[in-house]
């Protein structure tokens, strides 16, 4: 008999359990004692921002803070239901504190008005897991191998029009179960020796709890795949176009300082066409990879892609934490134009 995974304990109380009595029937009492335990730092307070911050308040984390420096703007109040529309020009984690609060009394819930570039590598230490919306590809990656040093979980999300993505880096080894249906082997009997007799049955009504382990790669080895490599190249036609995509909506967000905006969309989709030229003549990949209508589907963030994004973040974040079930590994990529999504692996295999 496999045990479960030894964590220090989390008391948790009568009222407690009362609040979190679905979620403890769904994933045990062990799983909701760790996911009490975690501290949870969420940067980027847009739409995705608020999907994930909702779902882990609900999901009863110990404490969550949303760090966000930006202030709320009209296009921040269409996919953001946590900000009221009365809270134009105030800053957005400030604004989005009092309904996120509301969702659970029980969770601590702090906002940060800091810019999140500007936090020394201590201030991430504090956490159990980091999630970052909204951010560069230098932070992200800076952030991911800080964590990674300490044992710390690391999330990243995005959604770019009918486009989002989730990445998630759970270190070198990571612990979980899986309850699964047990096998019960076949009694022995004389009187009836056939094969089937001898197959060992599931039984439904009875499951048992499996440990697995996952081993994960940092942000920088998954976006650095080698297309150049003979075995990369056969993976080519399996391989999301969004994972392209992303390459080049993080590089206009370097080299602008922002995301495209609808109010310059002739100049941005320009030079999202010349991004995505030169960011897969670097992989030495072909641009047709990307068509020439991509950049009408990538601008703004839409509230139907923020809550499916959300959802599965939400959800990874709750899993790595309660050590509950197979983490998708490493990207999830959701395209809104087809309503659909698929998780990929990119890294050493």
């Amino acid at each position: 008999m496999i045990d479960m995974i030894e964590k220090e304990e989390s008391i948790i109380s009568e009222e407690e359990a009362a609040q979190y009595d679905r979620q403890i029937r769904l994933w045990g009492l062990d799983a909701q004692k760790r996911l009490r335990g975690s501290r949870v730092l969420l940067v980027g307070l847009r739409g995705l921002g608020a999907e994930v911050a909702k779902n882990l308040i609900l999901a009863g984390v110990k404490g969550l803070t949303l760090l966000d420096h930006e202030q709320v703007t009209e296009e921040s109040c269409r996919a953001q239901f946590l900000i009221p529309v009365t809270a134009q020009g105030q800053n957005r984690a400030q604004a989005s504190l009092e309904r996120a609060q509301y969702l659970n009394p029980m969770v601590e819930v702090k906002a940060d008005t800091d810019r999140v570039e500007t936090k020394p590598d201590k201030f991430f230490l504090q956490f159990e897991a980091v999630c970052l919306t909204g951010c560069s590809r230098d932070l992200m990656v800076r952030v991911d191998q800080l964590c990674a040093q300490h044992n710390i979980k690391v999330f990243c999300g995005d959604v770019f029009g009918y486009h989002g993505y989730m990445f998630s880096d759970l270190g070198q080894e990571h612990n979980y179960v899986e309850e699964k249906p047990k096998v019960v082997k076949p009694k022995t009997d004389e009187s009836n020796d056939g094969p089937e007799a001898k197959k060992p049955k599931v039984d439904p009504n009875e499951t048992t709890m499996i440990k697995k382990t996952a081993s994960f790669c940092s942000l920088k080895v998954a976006l650095e795949v080698d297309w150049t490599n003979e075995k990369a190249k056969s993976s080519l036609k399996r391989t999301p176009v969004d994972y392209f995509l992303l390459h080049v909506l993080l590089k206009f967000r370097t080299d602008k300082g922002r995301d495209p905006h609808p109010e310059s969309f002739e100049a941005d989709a320009t030079l999202l066409r010349q991004i995505r030229d030169d960011v897969l003549e670097a992989m030495g990949l072909s641009s047709e990879l990307l068509p020439h209508d991509f950049v009408s589907y990538c601008f703004s963030e839409m509230a139907p892609v923020c809550a499916v994004v959300g959802g599965v973040l939400g959800q990874e974040v709750v899993k790595a934490l309660s050590q509950r079930d197979a983490p998708h590994k490493n990207f999830f990529f959701f395209d809104g134009m087809k309503g659909s999504g698929v998780v990929d692996y990119f890294g050493p295999k």
